[in-house]
């Protein structure tokens, strides 16, 4: 007879098969640790691995089981716990009850740190050294995986946020051996094109192991040494990888990636309506003002009544120039009056107008005399009439009894 069952009696039956074998219970495991991940809710979930297998690891309410709260990637640890068996989804792991470091970092880390101490002494990881992104790409250069979910993001999220960006691609092995190979030989070949504003190196989520060939120093030196921006942008969450920090810009996704260096097209022109309705009201709002100012001005009593200002201006200006010319007349008639009245009394002192009276003036050597003693016997003398001039000679002085 056929055993039918439903996956719930399965998945009990297994989850009961489980329980009942002790090799399954209180148990160690030695391994090192890969995708760790602490949750808020208190609970840890990670996988323990070697070289060729790995198992999936939970350890509920871990703080109040003595386990390390700073593990890290590649950490070689002993792991003491249960074999569970969850029925839900038909999966097994381990229960974790308790963790032990062997070592603080697995060889692969260990390695890593060297190598990033190095760098970082070198200037490698500095911020000076980091190129902007071009703020409109027309056209952006991909290495990564040609059947990988990452470069089908890319396109798609490319085409959602502005559709006329070409892509050009790079196919290159993310993964696995000769994987660092030809993530340096396309970011080198997308270097090239002389078009290509802008390069995107990445891969989608993965184990830390999956994802180690950004962590090699050749693929981090090809990322620093892009002429071209490059965005490193390889899924993951945990820490940074080497390529991260030698790129001009981290991406946590690849999606992650062309949301940070292209722009949403429907947002530009959005924003580009917003500035002209903006503009727009603006602008009216100023031609509003200024018709009110308008309108104010020509209500202005001054402005409506500016002709007959201007007449009454004309008026007091004509009112007024009577006025400043009368005054000058009346100045220069006072100044002329007092001028004749001086010229009158300069004139009683004119000798010409003494000789006109019929007296006569005598001169010596240009000199008037007034006594006896401004003239010597013999002296040249000459007299000055009302009509002309007498040169005599000085025969003898004869003085006269003054009378008074």
């Amino acid at each position: 007879m056929e055993k039918i069952y439903s996956v719930s009696e399965f998945n009990r039956m297994v989850k009961s098969y489980i329980d009942d074998i002790d090799d399954f219970q209180d148990f160690y495991i030695e391994g090192e640790i890969s995708n760790i991940t602490y949750y808020k809710s208190g609970h840890l979930y990670f996988s323990v691995k070697d070289s060729k297998s790995q198992i999936k690891c939970a350890a509920f309410n871990y703080k109040m089981k003595r386990i390390p709260e700073d593990l890290k990637e590649g950490d070689a640890i002993k792991l003491f716990g249960d074999v569970g068996f969850y029925e839900v989804k038909g999966e097994f792991q381990v229960l974790v009850r308790h963790i032990e470091k062997q070592n603080a970092l697995g060889a692969l880390f260990a390695k890593l740190e060297k190598v990033k101490e190095k760098m970082a002494e070198k200037g490698y990881f500095d911020e000076s050294h980091k190129k902007e992104l071009p703020r409109f790409p027309k056209n952006i250069g991909v290495v990564t995986a040609l059947t990988g979910a990452a470069l089908q993001d890319i396109i798609k999220t490319t085409r959602k946020r502005f559709n006329s960006i070409n892509i050009y691609v790079y196919p290159a092995k993310v993964q696995g051996l000769g994987a660092e190979q030809e993530i340096i030989k396309g970011i080198e070949t997308l270097n090239k094109i002389e078009e290509i504003d802008l390069i995107i190196a990445g891969r989608g989520g993965g184990s830390i192991e999956d994802l180690w060939a950004f962590n090699e120093e050749e693929v981090a030196m090809a990322f620093f040494n892009s002429e071209k921006p490059i965005i490193s942008a390889v899924g993951h969450e945990i820490d940074f990888l080497l390529s991260d920090l030698t790129a001009d810009k981290r991406a946590a996704t690849p999606t992650q990636a062309i949301e940070l260096s292209v722009p949403e097209k429907e947002s530009l022109i959005k924003s580009l309506d917003d500035k002209k309705i903006y503009l727009t009201k603006l602008l009216k709002s100023y031609l509003e003002d200024m018709k009110r100012e308008l309108s104010i001005r020509m209500d202005n009593y001054h402005l409506k009544n500016f002709p007959s200002t201007i007449n009454n201006y004309r008026e007091l200006i004509v009112e007024k120039e009577e006025i400043l010319t009368k005054s000058i007349k009346d100045f220069l008639e006072q100044k002329r009056h007092l001028f004749e009245v001086k010229i009158d009394k300069v004139s009683v002192l004119n000798p010409i107008n003494t000789l006109k009276r019929g007296y006569s003036v005598s001169q010596v050597k240009n000199k008037r005399i007034d006594v006896l003693e401004d003239v010597e016997v013999n002296d040249e003398m000459t007299t000055i009439l009302k009509n002309g001039r007498l040169i005599s000679i000085v025969k003898e002085k004869i003085y006269e009894k003054n009378n008074d």
